[in-house]
């Protein structure tokens, strides 16, 4: 039960975000509607939709909220940005990771703007559905949402007509979520947002362009890749792990889950430093890894990832970057189930991206009041195998393999 000093504290707050992103609104009648659209996202509603949400902001129809996301004059875009300034402001630290991964919508029909039949991770099945491709920030204060992109398949993007009746611009192209997810990544990276790492699943980590742009932005990663990734260094990460040494393997927990800490075998070895990427001037200033995390229970079940960091991370660290990836899982479910992100009946691309960014907005201050409850590769070399790669150094593993040279000329060229 909430009791009246508390009530009061929430509504000075949610005042306090109303007026950082009302100016965004040109005309009163969109920014009182979007308060209560907010405020019905965060309300005691039973299914967020257009209809229910009216009721409890006490409209007789829901035609006002329905203009608020299909017709009135007002950038998304722009309120995202005020959000991630006000996540910076609320739950922003100097390690703060971004979280990149994607999430399915199950939808009926063909209208919806990219929709079709297409796997889903969150139903676990080829679905019809729209995909979003989102990005987290986690740190020790709490974790939110922060951008989001709709994915378009080809299906789409090379039907304009199709486009220009769900109201997508005629400038979106097709983009992979790769593409996607870079985009986002650029646009944290230029926000207020302090970022010291990313991480994500191997269905990003696998895409050397998306390693390399955030290695020539000078941010740590700790990414998922599949067992026949390669690298610096090894042709297959799973090859690499099979001839680790029994006593390479170290019992970790990559942090705490509903159940409590999760706690895996983990093994980490370092690769060969690349000269392009990895040095400043003559100086070592970051340091490449290869980790895979091994389950207690089933132990045929292995999971690897690529990392880059600072040359004083160690591997404790490492892990808990790797865990914190499930910090997005968590964002869509709260988001989903607290806030109706996934509650919408909006078909046109303008309409979702509106919806999406107020239910972002709307758990962003959730994640905001509880912050202050609680706080009252280049390319593949080959490597010359020797019997075992592995060797020890210091009080860590390495890969005999000597640093990595790679030609100036052969840099990739990156498309924001």
């Amino acid at each position: 039960m909430i009791n009246d000093p508390a009530a009061e504290t929430w509504d000075r707050e949610l005042e306090d975000l109303f007026l950082r992103v009302g100016h965004r609104f040109s005309r009163v009648e969109p920014r009182r509607r979007m308060r209560d659209y907010v405020r019905g996202l965060l309300g005691p509603v039973g299914r967020k939709n257009g209809w229910q949400l009216a009721e409890y902001a006490g409209h007789a129809t829901p035609d006002g909220l329905q203009h608020l996301l299909a017709g009135a004059r007002w950038d998304a875009d722009e309120i995202r940005d005020e959000l991630q300034a006000y996540v910076a402001e609320r739950l922003g630290q100097d390690d703060g990771v971004l979280i990149i991964d994607d999430t399915g919508f199950v939808k009926k029909g063909t209208t919806s703007a990219g929709v079709q039949r297409q796997y889903s991770g969150t139903a676990g099945r080829t679905e019809n559905c729209q995909i979003g491709v989102f990005a987290a920030y986690a740190s020790a204060r709490g974790r939110a949402l922060v951008d989001r992109e709709l994915y378009l398949p080809k299906s789409w993007t090379e039907d304009r007509d199709r486009c220009r009746a769900a109201k997508i611009p005629d400038e979106r192209d097709f983009h992979t979520k790769g593409e996607l997810a870079k985009a986002l990544v650029l646009r944290a990276l230029a926000s207020e947002l302090p970022i010291a790492w990313v991480t994500a699943d191997s269905a990003y980590g696998q895409e050397g362009r998306f390693r390399r742009l955030l290695e020539q932005s000078g941010v740590g990663y700790v990414l998922a890749v599949p067992k026949s990734q390669f690298s610096v260094g090894c042709n297959r990460i799973e090859s690499l792990f099979a001839q680790a040494p029994a006593e390479a393997w170290e019992r970790l927990s990559c942090g705490n889950g509903a159940k409590g800490p999760r706690i895996y075998d983990w093994a980490a070895i370092r690769l060969p430093a690349v000269a392009e990427y990895d040095y400043q001037d003559e100086t070592l200033m970051r340091r490449r890894w290869a980790l895979a995390r091994r389950s207690l229970s089933k132990p045929d079940e292995i999971a690897y990832y690529l990392a880059y960091a600072p040359l004083e991370t160690t591997v404790e660290e490492l892990v808990r970057i790797a865990g914190m990836r499930w910090a997005i899982e968590e964002c869509f479910q709260a988001a989903k189930n607290e806030c109706g992100l996934d509650q919408y009946e909006v078909r046109r691309y303008t309409g979702w991206m509106r919806h999406i960014t107020l239910a972002m907005l709307a758990r962003a201050f959730l994640a905001a009041m509880a912050a202050a409850t609680a706080k009252g590769a280049a390319e593949t070399v080959p490597a010359p195998w020797s019997t075992s790669p592995w060797q020890r150094s210091g009080d860590s593993w390495q890969l005999a393999v000597p640093t990595t040279r790679v030609c100036r000329g052969a840099r990739p060229v990156l498309t924001p």
